[in-house]
């Protein structure tokens, strides 16, 4: 994919640049995607405070709600979500076995409420970031890494 990384020195730094920047560019290119989103009305479910208070830092101004604050757990924030949804929600739950079982049992709630639940941008960051960081809270700390590797680089 990035040549062959195993020649020298300077192909490891070379190769390490070019997949920092990847990785940086791809993420960057959802979380721009989801905000697109966000913009146009559509509300962001998160587990905790600090999820919500990551987006937020990265630039999120739209509605987001947290589902696992206050004493509610995923299956009693249904009746939550349905009072101040409109027509489609953007579930973005952590990537650890709890934010795994959560989505799906999320998801498969608000669908028989007839919600439209989008699942894409999840499952699309678990894939590129999920071995790195298991939360959204870290989605800023981990962009900042990369940054800084393609920097020092």
């Amino acid at each position: 994919m990035f040549g062959d990384c195993t020649e020298s020195k300077d192909n490891q730094v070379n190769c390490l640049l070019a997949w920092a920047k990847e990785r940086e560019e791809k993420t960057q290119k959802i979380i721009s995607e989801i905000y697109e989103e966000s913009d146009k009305g559509k509300l962001i479910i998160v587990e905790g405070k600090k999820d919500a208070q990551a987006l937020r830092e990265l630039g999120f101004n739209g509605r987001i709600l947290e589902v696992k604050t206050g004493g509610k757990y995923f299956l009693d924030a249904t009746a939550e979500i349905e009072r101040v949804a409109a027509g489609e929600v953007i579930l973005l739950l952590d990537f650890d076995r709890r934010g795994v079982q959560g989505t799906q049992r999320l998801k498969e709630n608000l669908e028989r409420t007839r919600i439209k639940v989008n699942t894409r941008f999840w499952q699309n960051l678990q894939y590129l970031v999920g071995r790195k960081i298991n939360c959204i809270e870290s989605l800023t700390s981990y962009l900042q890494t990369l940054q800084d590797q393609i920097s020092n680089l």
